[in-house]
Protein backbone atom coordinates (compact mmCIF):
# COMPACT_ATOMS: atom_id res chain seq x y z
CA UNK A 1 0.00 0.00 0.00
CA UNK A 2 2.95 2.27 -0.79
CA UNK A 3 2.04 5.90 -1.34
CA UNK A 4 -1.41 5.50 0.24
CA UNK A 5 -3.35 8.75 0.15
CA UNK A 6 -3.93 10.52 3.42
CA UNK A 7 -7.61 11.30 3.06
CA UNK A 8 -9.05 12.40 6.36
CA UNK A 9 -8.18 11.77 9.98
CA UNK A 10 -9.88 8.36 9.89
CA UNK A 11 -7.48 7.12 7.21
CA UNK A 12 -4.14 8.30 8.58
CA UNK A 13 -1.39 5.74 8.01
CA UNK A 14 2.13 5.41 9.40
CA UNK A 15 3.82 3.57 6.54
CA UNK A 16 7.38 4.81 6.17
CA UNK A 17 7.30 6.30 9.67
CA UNK A 18 8.74 4.90 12.90
CA UNK A 19 6.81 2.13 14.61
CA UNK A 20 5.74 2.26 18.21
CA UNK A 21 8.56 1.95 20.78
CA UNK A 22 9.49 -1.63 21.66
CA UNK A 23 10.59 -3.09 24.97
CA UNK A 24 10.87 -0.97 28.09
CA UNK A 25 9.49 2.37 26.99
CA UNK A 26 8.11 3.67 30.26
CA UNK A 27 4.70 3.94 28.62
CA UNK A 28 1.81 2.16 30.35
CA UNK A 29 0.79 -0.99 28.48
CA UNK A 30 -2.74 0.40 28.15
CA UNK A 31 -1.36 3.45 26.32
CA UNK A 32 0.62 1.27 23.91
CA UNK A 33 -2.38 -0.96 23.23
CA UNK A 34 -4.63 2.04 22.62
CA UNK A 35 -2.10 3.50 20.18
CA UNK A 36 -1.82 0.18 18.36
CA UNK A 37 -5.58 -0.10 18.02
CA UNK A 38 -5.95 3.46 16.76
CA UNK A 39 -3.23 2.92 14.14
CA UNK A 40 -4.90 -0.27 12.95
CA UNK A 41 -8.33 1.35 12.69
CA UNK A 42 -6.91 4.18 10.60
CA UNK A 43 -4.84 1.86 8.43
CA UNK A 44 -7.74 -0.45 7.54
CA UNK A 45 -9.85 2.48 6.33
CA UNK A 46 -6.97 3.71 4.17
CA UNK A 47 -6.32 0.22 2.77
CA UNK A 48 -9.97 -0.53 1.98
CA UNK A 49 -10.51 2.89 0.42
CA UNK A 50 -7.50 2.47 -1.85
CA UNK A 51 -7.78 -1.17 -2.89
CA UNK A 52 -11.22 -2.47 -1.87
CA UNK A 53 -12.10 -4.81 0.98
CA UNK A 54 -11.75 -7.98 -1.07
CA UNK A 55 -8.21 -7.17 -2.15
CA UNK A 56 -6.58 -6.16 1.11
CA UNK A 57 -4.81 -8.46 3.54
CA UNK A 58 -3.82 -8.26 7.18
CA UNK A 59 -0.28 -7.60 5.92
CA UNK A 60 -1.51 -4.42 4.19
CA UNK A 61 -3.14 -3.22 7.38
CA UNK A 62 -0.17 -3.83 9.68
CA UNK A 63 2.20 -2.25 7.15
CA UNK A 64 0.11 0.90 7.10
CA UNK A 65 -0.19 0.92 10.88
CA UNK A 66 3.47 0.10 11.51
CA UNK A 67 2.63 -2.48 14.15
CA UNK A 68 3.40 -6.18 14.28
CA UNK A 69 1.15 -8.94 13.03
CA UNK A 70 1.00 -10.29 16.58
CA UNK A 71 -0.26 -6.91 17.78
CA UNK A 72 -2.98 -6.99 15.13
CA UNK A 73 -4.28 -10.35 16.36
CA UNK A 74 -4.15 -9.14 19.95
CA UNK A 75 -6.90 -6.68 18.96
CA UNK A 76 -8.83 -8.29 16.10
CA UNK A 77 -9.68 -11.75 14.81
CA UNK A 78 -9.17 -10.76 11.17
CA UNK A 79 -9.54 -8.00 8.61
CA UNK A 80 -13.36 -8.07 8.76
CA UNK A 81 -13.32 -7.59 12.52
CA UNK A 82 -10.87 -4.69 12.17
CA UNK A 83 -12.87 -3.07 9.36
CA UNK A 84 -16.14 -3.29 11.26
CA UNK A 85 -14.54 -1.75 14.34
CA UNK A 86 -13.16 1.10 12.23
CA UNK A 87 -16.49 1.85 10.54
CA UNK A 88 -18.28 1.68 13.90
CA UNK A 89 -15.91 4.31 15.29
CA UNK A 90 -16.32 6.46 12.19
CA UNK A 91 -20.09 6.22 12.45
CA UNK A 92 -19.97 7.29 16.09
CA UNK A 93 -17.83 10.31 15.21
CA UNK A 94 -20.29 11.23 12.47
CA UNK A 95 -23.21 11.14 14.92
CA UNK A 96 -21.20 13.28 17.34
CA UNK A 97 -20.61 15.82 14.56
CA UNK A 98 -24.34 16.00 13.79
CA UNK A 99 -25.20 16.32 17.49
CA UNK A 100 -22.67 19.12 17.90
CA UNK A 101 -24.20 20.98 14.95
CA UNK A 102 -27.64 20.61 16.53
CA UNK A 103 -26.36 22.12 19.79
CA UNK A 104 -25.06 25.17 17.90
CA UNK A 105 -28.48 25.93 16.40
CA UNK A 106 -30.19 28.82 18.28
CA UNK A 107 -33.05 27.66 20.53
CA UNK A 108 -35.57 29.75 18.58
CA UNK A 109 -34.51 28.36 15.18
CA UNK A 110 -37.18 26.87 12.96
CA UNK A 111 -37.48 23.10 12.53
CA UNK A 112 -36.50 23.55 8.88
CA UNK A 113 -33.27 25.26 9.94
CA UNK A 114 -32.50 22.50 12.43
CA UNK A 115 -33.05 19.86 9.78
CA UNK A 116 -30.80 21.62 7.29
CA UNK A 117 -28.08 22.08 9.91
CA UNK A 118 -28.11 18.39 10.80
CA UNK A 119 -28.04 17.19 7.19
CA UNK A 120 -25.33 19.70 6.37
CA UNK A 121 -23.14 18.51 9.24
CA UNK A 122 -23.59 14.89 8.15
CA UNK A 123 -22.54 15.68 4.58
CA UNK A 124 -19.67 17.93 5.62
CA UNK A 125 -18.30 15.15 7.82
CA UNK A 126 -18.25 12.80 4.82
CA UNK A 127 -16.58 15.43 2.64
CA UNK A 128 -13.86 15.83 5.27
CA UNK A 129 -13.35 12.04 5.47
CA UNK A 130 -13.36 10.86 1.83
CA UNK A 131 -11.57 7.57 2.52
CA UNK A 132 -14.09 6.67 5.22
CA UNK A 133 -16.95 7.66 2.91
CA UNK A 134 -15.66 5.36 0.16
CA UNK A 135 -15.01 2.49 2.55
CA UNK A 136 -18.44 2.81 4.18
CA UNK A 137 -20.65 3.45 1.16
CA UNK A 138 -18.82 1.43 -1.50
CA UNK A 139 -17.04 -1.43 0.26
CA UNK A 140 -19.31 -2.24 3.20
CA UNK A 141 -21.88 -4.16 1.10
CA UNK A 142 -19.11 -6.52 -0.08
CA UNK A 143 -17.59 -7.07 3.36
CA UNK A 144 -19.95 -9.86 4.48
CA UNK A 145 -23.24 -10.33 6.33
CA UNK A 146 -22.12 -8.48 9.45
CA UNK A 147 -21.22 -5.45 7.36
CA UNK A 148 -24.56 -5.54 5.56
CA UNK A 149 -26.28 -5.62 8.94
CA UNK A 150 -24.17 -2.65 9.99
CA UNK A 151 -25.47 -0.69 6.99
CA UNK A 152 -29.04 -1.59 7.90
CA UNK A 153 -28.42 -0.53 11.50
CA UNK A 154 -27.01 2.79 10.26
CA UNK A 155 -30.18 3.43 8.27
CA UNK A 156 -32.30 2.66 11.34
CA UNK A 157 -30.21 5.08 13.43
CA UNK A 158 -30.72 7.77 10.78
CA UNK A 159 -34.46 7.00 10.70
CA UNK A 160 -34.78 7.28 14.47
CA UNK A 161 -32.98 10.63 14.52
CA UNK A 162 -35.27 11.91 11.78
CA UNK A 163 -38.32 10.68 13.67
CA UNK A 164 -37.16 12.47 16.83
CA UNK A 165 -36.72 15.71 14.85
CA UNK A 166 -40.13 15.29 13.20
CA UNK A 167 -41.98 14.60 16.45
CA UNK A 168 -40.46 17.73 17.97
CA UNK A 169 -41.23 19.79 14.85
CA UNK A 170 -44.89 18.71 14.85
CA UNK A 171 -45.38 20.41 18.20
CA UNK A 172 -44.78 23.68 16.36
CA UNK A 173 -46.50 22.54 13.18
CA UNK A 174 -49.44 20.30 14.16
CA UNK A 175 -50.63 20.38 10.56
CA UNK A 176 -47.60 18.42 9.42
CA UNK A 177 -48.58 14.81 8.69
CA UNK A 178 -48.04 11.90 11.02
CA UNK A 179 -46.13 9.21 9.13
CA UNK A 180 -45.25 5.56 9.80
CA UNK A 181 -41.75 4.50 10.76
CA UNK A 182 -41.26 3.11 7.24
CA UNK A 183 -41.31 6.68 5.90
CA UNK A 184 -38.34 7.64 8.08
CA UNK A 185 -36.53 4.48 7.05
CA UNK A 186 -37.24 5.20 3.37
CA UNK A 187 -35.75 8.68 3.77
CA UNK A 188 -32.66 7.13 5.34
CA UNK A 189 -32.32 4.80 2.37
CA UNK A 190 -32.83 7.61 -0.15
CA UNK A 191 -30.18 9.69 1.62
CA UNK A 192 -27.72 6.80 1.59
CA UNK A 193 -28.27 6.12 -2.11
CA UNK A 194 -27.78 9.75 -3.11
CA UNK A 195 -24.55 9.91 -1.09
CA UNK A 196 -23.38 6.57 -2.49
CA UNK A 197 -23.82 7.82 -6.05
CA UNK A 198 -21.72 10.91 -5.33
CA UNK A 199 -19.00 8.80 -3.72
CA UNK A 200 -19.01 6.22 -6.52
CA UNK A 201 -18.58 8.93 -9.16
CA UNK A 202 -15.74 10.65 -7.33
CA UNK A 203 -17.73 13.67 -6.22
CA UNK A 204 -17.33 13.27 -2.47
CA UNK A 205 -15.60 16.66 -2.10
CA UNK A 206 -18.82 18.38 -3.18
CA UNK A 207 -21.26 16.10 -1.40
CA UNK A 208 -22.38 18.97 0.86
CA UNK A 209 -24.12 20.28 -2.24
CA UNK A 210 -26.81 17.68 -1.58
CA UNK A 211 -27.95 19.54 1.53
CA UNK A 212 -30.68 21.48 -0.24
CA UNK A 213 -31.98 18.47 -2.15
CA UNK A 214 -32.09 16.26 0.94
CA UNK A 215 -33.76 18.98 2.98
CA UNK A 216 -36.39 19.34 0.27
CA UNK A 217 -37.01 15.58 0.12
CA UNK A 218 -37.45 15.37 3.89
CA UNK A 219 -39.84 18.33 3.99
CA UNK A 220 -41.83 16.99 1.04
CA UNK A 221 -42.50 13.76 2.94
CA UNK A 222 -42.63 14.98 6.54
CA UNK A 223 -44.12 18.45 6.13
CA UNK A 224 -46.16 17.94 2.93
CA UNK A 225 -44.09 20.82 1.59
CA UNK A 226 -44.26 21.57 -2.16
CA UNK A 227 -40.97 21.03 -3.91
CA UNK A 228 -39.02 24.29 -4.42
CA UNK A 229 -38.54 25.52 -7.97
CA UNK A 230 -35.74 23.59 -9.67
CA UNK A 231 -32.63 25.62 -10.39
CA UNK A 232 -31.20 23.86 -13.43
CA UNK A 233 -30.10 20.32 -13.99
CA UNK A 234 -29.20 18.22 -10.94
CA UNK A 235 -25.54 17.25 -10.54
CA UNK A 236 -26.08 13.51 -10.63
CA UNK A 237 -28.47 13.33 -13.60
CA UNK A 238 -27.24 10.77 -16.13
CA UNK A 239 -27.16 11.28 -19.83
Amino acid sequence: MSGARQEGALARTHEGQPGLPRGRTGLPSETVRAAQRERLLRAVIAAVSENGFGEITVADIVRGARVSRASFYAHFTGKEDCFLAATREGGALMIDRVAAAARRVPPDASPEHRLQAGLGAFLEFLASEPAFARAFYIDMPAAGPRAVQRLEDANHNFARMTRAWHEHARRQHPGWPEVPYQAYYALAGATAELVRAEVRHGRIAGVAGLTGTLTGIHLAVLAARPWPAAAGRETGEPG
